[in-house]
């Protein structure tokens, strides 16, 4: 355990920091999940529907900085792709 009180409180706020980019990253996995649940189901609908929220959930972990830019890209542009190969 630290002793010197400036690295208690960077294990506080590091503690923080890591409870806050898991709630998010989870929310992102969620979101991409039901993309690829929609598409298993033949509902283009609900895929499209479920790509714009997931598609707004990682640009915003990227903007919180939890995703590097290049990462929420790939992510985006593959969730698309299944979409738009969708019958």
């Amino acid at each position: 355990m630290a002793n010197i009180k400036s690295a208690k409180k960077r294990i506080l706020v590091n503690k923080t920091k890591a409870d806050r980019n898991k709630s998010i990253k989870s929310g992102v996995k969620t979101a991409v999940k039901k993309v690829y649940a929609a598409i298993e189901a033949n509902d283009k609908e609900a895929a499209k529907t479920a790509l714009t929220a997931a598609t707004s959930a990682l640009d915003k972990a990227t903007k919180k900085g939890v995703y590097h830019k290049n990462t929420s890209a790939r992510k985006v542009s593959r969730l698309s792709l299944a979409v738009n190969k969708m019958a």
